[in-house]
């Protein structure tokens, strides 16, 4: 990177984000925004929601009088029609069994409805559905439902913040369903539960300190009856931990930090009589994933605290790592760390997908992962463990020179890291080959495909930091020269790859000009839908080759996972759009180096409901 002045446009900006624009194949017929009601692109956002509405329990419309409470069975083994929890099922893969909507109609695909969402800002969160109720949450506290077919409204809850709460993204990942409620973690840290058919508010619990910057934007996710949920944070000397909560009354069953206490496993990973494990780090902030057969869940790890490892000497488990749960005690049974004494801001937060793959004659018992170091993991699970099985770089990667057959541990490139009062320049980004946007599996392809940003590099140096309770602690320095530069000659940032996960190949990708924000849909019917550029489009390729088949351009930028679900035999395909964040901050940046206007993507969310007509 020694003549990265001459290659590149240079942006140094403490705060990162990605955008994608127009992508590189010919693309395929868009549809006309404008049959999307009150959303057209440049329109003024409506004004924020301020007050709840919640439905009369004595005057339900039917589509309420007939819910159906969401019980452990059905979590087990969804109906084909509903999508229930954030990836539909427990093992994460993003993937519905419907088929109606398939390559060959899939040109044919219009907007039934739209609704907007009253909120401003990165609408991340999917939209799920129960027997023809949709529930989605948005920024700013916001739960509403909805009629799937109609877009009616039906109920809608706003939670105030309260007086000097600290929230440093407003925006949500996600609700959780379970029996006749409805789990949501607000910003300030508190996990509410609401009736499903009212709207209205059950209770509420402060389960992790907001006075220390603790915060919520992760969906709670419910396992064997009891509601799991991590908390953000790890800017701020957080110490991570998942908590276990009873969901008839929201009590602390249980807590399991992340970063251990002297004597626990692990703890000698940290320096011995020190007390930085206090401040450690290791933040949960995406919902992990489940095996009920042994009854454990997969949670990712944030960066340790501060970011420069020289300050915390050691591996400094388990942050940058999956933690393999046992569920019914809250212990640690297995793990896989995929950055030791990471100093690169590579959060692991993204769960391994538990999928069974094929190596050497044999099935494998797997979980995959798509870490943000950008490396491609293979996992085996086998009894609720994690054990390295394959690693390969997915993106251009220059830190590690190789990972350990055995155990994955890499190789590091020590003058790749940055240290206290060392500058080192290092490919991917610190947003990483691929952020918190998660990954789809079709279990007819037998690929999984990932949202991935490429040939984005990084500049940092730390300086020393002191923990001070409320105050932000990552002790990152400025850089003499460009924060973020591009891989010399690179052209594109964004990706969508498809990868076999019986050979452990790339099939296809296919690039974005810019970067690639955008949580992925596999469907049996054989199509990819994502979002995640700027140029607000949604989009559905060919599983099997790639091919831009559809897209639709939307009032904002979709950050938001798909969802499909199924109402008197029409399979529909719903997402939320809603841009800003870290997309929109990567998206001026990416712009920048690419010598290109930087987008102006409105900020208003909406939901956008399809089918074929």
């Amino acid at each position: 990177m020694k003549n990265a002045k001459q290659l590149l446009t240079v942006v140094g900006s403490a705060m990162l984000a990605i955008i994608v624009a127009s992508a590189q194949q010919v693309p395929a017929p868009a549809q006309d925004v404008a049959a999307a009601p009150q959303g057209a692109p440049g329109a003024p956002a409506p004004p924020p929601v301020r007050a709840s509405q919640f439905a009369d329990p004595n005057n339900l419309p039917p589509v309420l009088r007939n819910y159906r409470n969401v019980t452990r069975q059905r979590l087990l083994r969804p109906e084909d029609e509903n999508w229930l929890m954030v990836r539909r099922t427990y093992d994460g893969w993003g993937y519905t069994p419907l088929d109606d909507i398939t390559p060959s109609n899939v040109s044919r695909l219009t907007l039934v409805w739209s609704q907007p969402t009253g909120e401003v800002g990165a609408h991340q969160a999917p939209p799920l559905v129960n027997n023809g109720v949709m529930f989605v949450s948005t920024p700013n506290n916001q739960v509403a439902a909805y009629d799937a077919k109609t877009g009616t409204l039906l109920w809608r809850y706003k939670r105030p913040r309260p007086e000097g709460a600290f929230i440093a993204h407003p925006s949500n990942r996600g609700l959780a369903l379970y029996n006749d409620k409805i789990y949501y973690g607000a910003g300030e840290a508190v996990v509410v539960a609401l009736d499903a058919k009212t709207g209205r508010e059950v209770w509420a619990k402060e389960v992790f300190n907001n006075k220390i910057n603790y915060y919520i934007t992760l969906a709670p996710l419910v396992a064997d009856g009891k509601i799991l949920v991590g908390a953000s944070g790890g800017e701020f000397g957080v110490r991570g931990y998942i908590a276990a909560l009873d969901p008839d009354t929201g009590n602390e069953l249980r807590r399991t930090y992340t970063v251990p206490a002297p004597g626990e496993p692990g703890s000698e990973t940290w320096p011995k009589g020190g007390e930085q494990w206090k401040t450690g780090g290791a933040s949960v902030w995406v919902t992990g994933n489940y095996d009920p057969e042994t009854n454990t869940s997969y949670w990712g790890t944030g960066n340790g605290g501060p970011w420069m490892g020289d300050q915390r000497p050691g591996d400094n488990l388990y942050t940058a790592s999956t933690v393999a749960l046992d569920v019914a005690t809250g212990k640690i049974k297995g793990h896989m760390q995929y950055t030791p004494n990471e100093s690169f801001d590579w959060d692991e937060v993204s769960p391994p997908i538990l999928v069974d793959f094929r190596r050497g004659g044999r099935e494998i018992k797997g979980a995959i992962n798509v870490a943000r170091n950008g490396y491609l993991y293979f996992l085996d699970r086998t009894g609720g463990s994690l054990r390295f099985v394959e690693g390969k770089p997915y993106v251009n990667q220059t830190v590690f020179r190789s990972l350990d057959p055995k155990t994955g541990r890499p190789d590091i490139d020590e003058s790749k890291k940055p240290g206290t009062g060392k500058e080192a320049t290092y490919c991917p980004s610190l947003h990483g080959g691929k952020n918190w946007p998660p990954i789809a599996y079709n279990p007819r392809t037998r690929m999984i495909y990932i949202p991935a940003n490429n040939n984005l590099c990084q500049t940092l140096v730390g300086v020393p930091v002191t923990y001070t309770p409320g105050r932000g602690f990552t002790g990152r320095g400025p850089t003499s020269g460009p924060g973020t530069t591009l891989w010399p000659g690179a052209t594109h940032v964004g990706e969508v790859q498809a990868w076999n996960v019986d050979t452990g190949q790339r099939v296809w990708t296919h690039t974005y000009r810019q970067a690639n924000w955008g949580p992925i849909l596999a469907t049996a019917g054989g199509l990819v839908f994502t979002g995640g550029t700027p140029d607000q489009n949604f989009h559905a390729f060919d599983a099997a080759t790639g091919k831009l088949l559809w897209e639709f351009k939307t009032s904002s930028g979709v950050l938001g996972p798909p969802s499909s679900f199924e109402i008197d035999g029409k399979q529909y395909v719903a997402v939320l759009t809603g841009w800003a964040a870290d997309a929109r901050g990567m998206g001026q940046t990416v712009a920048l180096l690419l010598g290109e206007p930087v987008p102006n993507v409105p900020e208003g969310g909406a939901i956008y409901v399809f089918a074929v007509e």
